[in-house]
């Protein structure tokens, strides 16, 4: 695992931006509506995978929601496998689609 991560919310790109090292790493984006969060594409880039970084990400994605009292769709394959993977800790802030 690499150090120096830095995860930041894009309300202009839509996008919770991953970076490493100053670099960009992936992004996980999403659609607003009042009191909801879709989170709807995952990536992180090639030359990064196999690092944890996905994880590291839809962890961040998904407290950032659960702290802004935010209800959780997770219509992108890798958010929802990550809660399934999780059960019982994001429960209550998800309605799945």
């Amino acid at each position: 695992m690499t150090d120096d991560i830095v995860i930041e919310r894009n309300e202009e790109t839509r996008r919770y931006e991953l970076n490493v090292g100053g670099e960009p790493a992936g992004y996980a984006e999403f659609r607003t509506s009042p009191g909801r969060i879709s989170f709807t594409h995952t990536v992180v880039f090639p030359d990064r995978e196999g690092e944890g970084l996905g994880s590291r990400l839809a962890e961040f994605v998904l407290g950032d929601a659960v702290a802004r009292g935010e209800t959780i769709v997770p219509v992108c394959p890798f958010i929802a496998a990550y809660l399934k993977r999780h059960p019982g800790v994001y429960d209550a802030s998800v309605s799945w689609p």
